[in-house]
């Protein structure tokens, strides 16, 4: 198959994810404000989108607190540093059980389960330009923790994105979850052209390897814009990667910690490391306004401003 290279390309950046990272870098921020100025930073780096999650600004465990959401979105939109705003819509659905011979009930360390509209609050309160929609229900990583989003949770909250005006980014993280991706297309509840984020070498999703990786970009309709990631060492290999195979990137301190051999890395070093290999393979990194076209996108303000 012949190469169809992006020359074009847009730069997400993770800026902190909901894994437990907050004590393994000091890099890895955890009050809206550090969030705010790592993205800031990693615009100013190179990146036309950023893609945030809330942390509890004192333990940095994850946080779905509506507030907290809420001042990232103004710290960084009463910048002078313009960026497209991606918010996660991916927590609320996580499910930890028992043990094999008792597993219910469910453990309440670490299940934290949501209906459509909760999960969505800070969405529709903060009106991002994207929000993610994880496109199915996973083993994800440990023991007993199911990443849990069942069709009619999808299509409930595909519908309100769509409503309140907000592009949902597909996460994907196998090629079950583009199929129904473009079911949700052809069901109405998501516009075409979608966008999709390929999550390469999650534990237990698709592995990360370059058969598996052209399989979900051969999943992913023509029309449609994608990007796609892998984690740690992996990271700026991927970047190359997706390049090449004509989509778009995504690196950040929620899939990577690391800048090379014992060397702990900022978002705004992992998007100026991207851009370097970007620009090595001749492309061009291109910037909010041009991606705001590009996706359709308008940026707003958060209700009650």
């Amino acid at each position: 198959m012949p190469l169809s290279m992006n020359r074009e390309v847009f730069i997400t950046c993770a800026v902190t994810g909901s894994g437990g990272t907050q004590d393994r870098s000091p890099h890895v921020p955890r009050s809206p404000e550090q969030i705010a100025n790592s993205a800031i930073d990693a615009a100013k780096a190179g990146a036309a989108i950023v893609h945030c999650h809330v942390r509890d600004p004192e333990t940095g465990k994850p946080s779905r607190d509506p507030k907290l959401y809420r001042e990232v979105t103004e710290r960084i939109r009463d910048s002078a540093t313009d960026v497209v705003l991606n918010l996660t819509a991916g927590m609320g659905g996580d499910m930890v059980f028992g043990d094999v011979e008792n597993p219910l009930p469910l453990n309440p360390k670490g299940t934290d389960m949501g209906g459509a509209t909760n999960r969505m609050e800070h969405v529709v309160d903060c009106l991002p330009e994207i929000c993610t929609l994880d496109c199915g229900t996973m083993n994800f990583a440990e023991a007993d923790y199911v990443m849990t989003n069942t069709p009619g949770m999808l299509r409930a909250m595909g519908g309100m994105m769509t409503a309140a005006g907000v592009l949902p980014e597909i996460e994907a993280f196998d090629t079950g979850h583009l199929w129904f991706a473009k079911e949700l297309v052809k069901e109405g509840v998501l516009k075409s052209p979608a966008m999709v984020q390929l999550c390469m070498g999650v534990p237990w999703g698709a592995p990360n390897d370059l058969n598996t990786f052209m399989a979900m970009v051969n999943n992913v309709p023509a029309d449609w814009n994608w990007s796609a990631f892998s984690l740690g060492r992996d990271q700026m290999a991927y970047v190359a990667a997706a390049v090449l195979a004509g989509g778009n990137v995504r690196v950040g301190l929620e899939d990577n910690l690391w800048l090379g051999k014992g060397q702990l890395a900022t978002n705004a070093q992992l998007v100026e490391r991207a851009v370097t290999i970007i620009e090595n393979m001749g492309a061009r990194v291109v910037g909010p306004d041009e991606v705001r076209a590009r996706l359709g996108v308008t940026k707003r303000a958060p209700r009650g401003r």
